[in-house]
């Protein structure tokens, strides 16, 4: 979708999931992942009762095996038991044949394209052929065409779920590291499916990186468009954290496409209880859907623009502008209004949710020769005991702007108690989020799941503990290697989960450390941090 005049909800069919539909005409649906055990039947059903009652509407699990794929049996016969009809959703990586088992006893079934035919990746760079390329493609498509006739057989639907954090090597060597990439990753899936006349799927790509996460779904959108293709969409931002920041990058980049019409099912992925996602979600639906991302009609995008590839129009570092309470507030992080509009900023003002309209005059200033950096400036009306929508809100609002190119400022204002020391931590971590500004140390770090055989949680708070002072870095704390060593290549750091109780420590995407104990783990790899010289940062 790529006219922003066009204020409609993106047109999809309907993905039927147990009884549920997803895209069509239904409503956005919401959605979580349990950490237990899938073979533990009683651990795995409570949590999915607790995330059901919490307000989700599917649960997935996480199946590495036969004998969890098979036990998806006896958790959905116990949840009806209970009256808990809501789906379940098997997630599979690297084993085919557990898709196939698992695509009898769930309502629908994620596959990996990095890792359901390819074998898992290495970062090696493999050359082929033009005709060697066509035959991998052909046992992709042998492969699946198997897994789609059960799906058929049990009325199961596909989640075709592409992940940044784990492209195979033959996607990266063509494509590189790239939206074109994770991209075709997708389309190689979705044009089998297509040719099998098999509908019943829904999509999500995803990634820790807002700016890759959106640029990939919106050109996913329009490559779509181009082959005829409208399957429902699934939106997150995996390994997104936890807390504020893990909530802010959500928002970020999961608002950004449902303020475009773009998303029919979403989840919220933060290193907490998985029923502590469910209103965040909800929330966030609910706000971007009460507002629009699309310009008023008869409004125009300035000459260039091009909403799929949207590159920044100034080079400056954006900057964040706050109302001080007094001549003498002025602090060395941020600027007053004053001062923006004296050091030849653009200010571009609105009520909260009515970005199209911020969108609107942007466009039309640059059109008239304003061409200026732009400052936009967001009023919102909340309490103190309000300031987590306050937060999510303001980082809806401004990811499509982000992400459109057209922010060099953020300006939050609050009719109500919340205060200045918040407004303007919650405007920098929204920079950070959008990637336009790093002020602190960023977490990559994955909800977990029943692969994670460490306390990430705990280790999460020891590694922010040790950190959290330091800027410009970023480190990633992953369960284990689905998506790990893909995310390293984006963060400076990786503490992944190698087996029971065991560690490896990444630099980028190099292991330097492997199976380390956990009781060791944090302290070797603020040992690594320090031995790089990026401990006193």
């Amino acid at each position: 979708m790529t006219n922003l005049t066009e204020a409609r909800r993106r047109k999809t069919t309907e993905t039927i999931v147990g009884g549920m539909g997803i895209g069509g005409a239904n409503p956005i649906r919401v959605q979580s992942m349990t950490t237990t055990s899938t073979t533990d039947t009683p651990l795995s059903v409570a949590q999915a009762e607790r995330i059901i009652d919490a307000g989700g509407e599917l649960v997935r699990l996480t199946t590495q095996g036969v004998r969890e794929a098979e036990n998806l049996r006896n958790i959905k016969e116990q949840l009806v038991a209970e009256g808990y009809r809501q789906p379940i959703v098997a997630d599979v990586h690297f084993n085919p044949h557990v898709a196939d088992v698992a695509a009898q006893w769930a309502d629908k079934v994620r596959i990996n394209p990095g890792n359901y035919v390819d074998p898992a990746r290495t970062f090696k760079h493999l050359e082929y052929t033009d005709e060697e390329y066509a035959a991998e493609l052909l046992r992709l498509e042998q492969r699946l065409k198997g897994f789609l006739d059960i799906c058929k057989a049990n009325g199961t639907a596909v989640r075709i779920g592409v992940n940044h954090g784990s492209l195979s090597d033959r996607i990266m060597s063509r494509y590189g590291d790239t939206p074109e990439g994770i991209v075709e990753s997708c389309m190689e899936f979705l044009r089998v499916c297509k040719k099998e006349e098999f509908g019943n799927v829904v999509i999500s790509i995803k990634a820790s990186n807002t700016v890759v996460m959106v640029r990939s779904v919106r050109m996913l959108v329009s490559k779509m468009d181009r082959e005829g293709m409208n399957y429902p969409l699934h939106l997150g931002v995996t390994e997104a954290g936890e807390g504020e920041d893990g909530r802010i990058k959500s928002a970020v980049g999961i608002g950004a496409l449902l303020k475009d019409g773009i998303g029919d099912t979403i989840r919220v992925s933060l290193s907490e209880e998985p029923e502590a996602e469910i209103p965040v979600a909800l929330h966030l639906r609910d706000y971007a859907s009460a507002g629009s991302g699309l310009m008023p009609e008869g409004s125009r995008t300035y000459d260039g623009f091009d909403y799929v590839r949207p590159e920044r129009r100034h080079s400056i570092r954006p900057v964040v502008v706050a109302d001080f309470p007094s001549e003498g507030a002025l602090q060395p992080d941020y600027i007053g209004g004053e001062a923006a509009e004296r050091d030849g900023f653009r200010v571009v003002e609105a009520e909260g949710n009515d970005v199209g309209l911020i969108r609107a005059r942007i466009h039309e200033g640059i059109r008239m020769g304003q061409d200026g950096p732009v400052i936009v400036k967001l009023s919102y009306r909340h309490s103190c005991e309000e300031k987590e929508d306050f937060q999510l809100e303001a980082a809806v609002d401004m990811g499509p702007l982000m992400f459109d190119g057209l922010v060099d400022g953020i300006w939050l204002r609050n009719d109500g108690d919340i205060d200045l020391t918040t407004i303007v931590d919650t405007s920098f971590a929204i920079l950070q989020a959008g990637r336009l500004r790093f002020s602190k140390t960023e977490y990559i770090s994955c909800p977990g799941c029943g692969r994670t055989l460490y306390d990430l949680r705990q280790t999460i708070a020891s590694i922010k503990a040790a950190t959290s002072h330091l800027k410009d870095l970023k480190i990633a704390i992953m369960g284990c290697i689905v998506n790990g060593p893909g995310e390293m290549a984006d963060a400076d750091y990786g503490y992944v989960g190698a087996g029971p109780g065991k560690i490896s420590l990444y630099r980028r995407k190099e292991c330097v450390e492997h199976g380390i104990p956990e009781a060791e783990a944090v302290e070797r790899l603020l040992k690594l941090i320090e031995a790089d010289g990026r401990a006193s940062l």
